[in-house]
């Protein structure tokens, strides 16, 4: 049905640009994030060049960052282009972006239901549910917003492809769509999303007709002044097999799309069989889609990043999670000709995520916010239509409607608010990670490198600890706990932790490294005997390593010269046979301290060799 006023539909798109620039302003006065920020603008020189003819070439052929998304990357050199490096106007594209979805969501719905409480709601929940949060205010997020654009100005061309089959309007399709691909590879599941829109808002299935059906779902008696015309948006009908091959075009995108995010990922961001086997991926789909939908109700502890439970989910969480998926199906079967929203909202929800589902494990996550971008609108959608026909039922008149809506959207807001907040800075990010999540390797060690990077050495090391003590095999962890016990002045602790990374690593070069540190760390405690044995070791460990380390405690001289120091360096010399270069080395370090006996032996040692 039309809307009365001629003008709501100005302000209601207004209503949506204002309250969600009201709400993500916050994110404007957040800096740019040690969390992927680096790779996309703050230390890529060809986004920081702006739009020249050199990024567009670099940004249409690289797979930087694991991913193939030249739109993304000329996204961000216009940013730079325009704002340099201020969070600010960075911040702010992504926003006027979700603004854009928003409205064009809204849009949408109206056009092609002409629902205009229930598509309103369905945009603002959209707008300012917390789960997007993560989307909007991650500048390098840009791709889910940017892509979600182009998904939905697909739809846009669709309906009115819909309205008048014809090759340049199929053309414009085929266009946007490739378009939200060259921005993330998500989108790939929009020829999908097309079928559910041909049986519900379109009804393009020739032979469906929604209102006999829909008429005996209803009661006459009280209904909402927002149902649906069935005329509002008509188009013409066809048989199912021609809808599906008027896809195959799109499909053929998806192909080449999927095959250019293969190529990008399987170097480093696609997990292999053994890290995750299947039966784990598949546990944590069946949890993930139910998780996904639990937080569109409680959307509170959101993390940036949910690590795989250690041993897996309890047979409990499975169970009540294959609950929902099996009784979420049939309830919507059953209700397909009654309520035809249902099978539209959840078939999407389900197909939009199985790119993003974990079965192909990118990353180390189990899940995340921003993946339910897209997806939650089907959720959204059947939430909002559903409520509004048990409204209907109820009699429950506009005015108590209103309420309920604005109380939820309220709610929603302040959530979003506060979210936005853990988007200050990486300790904030990190730190509520940790304080939401339980056993996360990842977030540990990230907000103890922060930690160390701001000074804290102290309080970096419980966070090495636990990242150590639930990965020891991994010899990285050692490295960055005994670099926290080192700079935290506790340096037999340092020495161990360098050991225990000898240990677990086959890495020549590494081994090398740690070598190297015992032996810097055994010349600060004044153990000169160690120092020579580890240089020895270092050496032995990985001999291409020498000029490399000459080089380093070089500059440590250089740079602050001391008689052990002097030392250090004439052991390390001695070690790889440059022997009168090491004796320069002991006289210095008597020059400097006539008392230091280790340089007196060690020199006297070499004699006249």
């Amino acid at each position: 049905m039309a809307p009365k006023n001629p003008n709501f539909v100005l302000i209601a798109c207004l209503c949506l640009a204002v309250a969600t620039v009201a709400v993500y302003s916050r994110a404007t006065r957040n800096p740019f994030m040690h969390v992927d920020d680096q790779n996309y603008v703050t230390e890529n020189p060809f986004v920081q060049a702006g739009m020249t003819w050199q990024t567009f070439t670099w940004a249409w052929t690289a797979t930087a960052a694991q991913n193939w998304h030249p739109l993304t990357w000329l996204s961000h050199a216009l940013d730079c282009q325009l704002y340099g490096l201020n969070p600010v106007g960075h911040h702010f594209t992504n926003i006027l972006l979700h603004v854009l979805n928003a409205v064009l969501l809204f849009l949408l719905l109206l056009s092609a239901t002409g629902a205009r409480g229930r598509s309103l709601l369905v945009a603002a929940l959209f707008a300012l549910h917390p789960l997007n949060v993560e989307s909007v205010a991650w500048i390098a997020e840009r791709k889910n917003v940017l892509s979600t654009l182009f998904f939905l100005l697909t739809l846009a061309a669709y309906g009115w492809y819909a309205r008048s089959p014809k090759v340049k309007r199929y053309l414009a399709v085929v266009v946007l769509f490739a378009l939200g691909l060259a921005a993330k590879p998500m989108v790939i599941t929009l020829p999908f999303v097309l079928l559910l829109l041909d049986f519900w808002p379109l009804q393009r299935i020739q032979g469906w007709d929604q209102r006999g059906s829909t008429q005996r779902g209803r009661k006459a008696k009280g209904r909402s002044q927002d149902l649906v015309s069935q005329h509002v948006f008509p188009v013409p009908q066809f048989q199912v097999p021609r809808l599906v091959l008027e896809k195959v075009p799109l499909l053929a995108l998806c192909i080449g799309s999927a095959a250019m995010t293969i190529i990008a990922q399987r170097a480093q961001a696609i997990q292999s069989f053994e890290i995750y086997p299947f039966t784990g991926r598949l546990e944590n789909a069946i949890f993930s889609y139910a998780a996904y939908a639990w937080k569109i109700f409680w959307p509170v502890r959101l993390a940036f990043l949910y690590p795989y439970p250690r041993e897996g989910y309890a047979a409990w969480q499975l169970g009540l999670a294959t609950l929902f998926l099996v009784s979420g199906t049939g309830l919507v079967w059953r209700l397909r000709r009654t309520r035809p929203y249902l099978v539209t909202g959840w078939l999407w929800y389900l197909g939009t995520l199985v790119p993003v589902i974990g079965l192909v494990q990118v990353g180390d996550q189990a899940m995340a916010d921003r993946y339910a971008y897209i997806p939650l609108i089907g959720l959204f959608m059947m939430i909002v239509w559903g409520a509004a026909d048990a409204g209907d039922r109820r009699q429950l008149n506009l005015q108590l409607r209103t309420a309920i809506a604005a109380v939820i959207l309220a709610v929603l807001a302040v959530l979003s608010w506060r979210q936005i907040a853990y988007w200050h800075s990486d300790y904030d990010l990190w730190s509520h990670t940790v304080k939401v999540t339980k056993h996360n390797v990842v977030a540990d060690e990230s907000l103890s490198k922060t930690l160390m990077q701001l000074g804290r050495p102290q309080d970096a090391v419980a966070g090495f600890e636990e990242a150590t003590s639930l990965n020891p095999s991994d010899p990285f962890r050692h490295v960055n706990l005994a670099a926290a016990f080192l700079e935290s002045g506790r340096l037999r602790e340092a020495i161990a932790e360098y050991e225990s990374t000898i240990k677990v690593t086959s890495d020549r070069e590494v081994q090398a490294r740690c070598y190297e540190s015992v032996a810097t760390i055994s010349d600060l405690v004044g153990d000169y005997s160690k120092v020579r044995d580890n240089y020895r070791l270092a050496l032995q460990a990985d001999p291409t390593q020498a000029s490399g380390m000459i080089e380093r405690i070089s500059q440590d001289v250089a740079t602050s010269p001391s008689a052990p120091r002097y030392l250090q360096l004439g052991m390390l010399l001695q070690e790889i046979g440059k022997l009168s270069e090491a004796r320069s080395a002991y006289q210095q370090a008597l020059k400097l301290d006539p008392t230091l006996g280790d340089a007196r032996a060690a020199l006297d040692a070499l004699g006249s060799r």
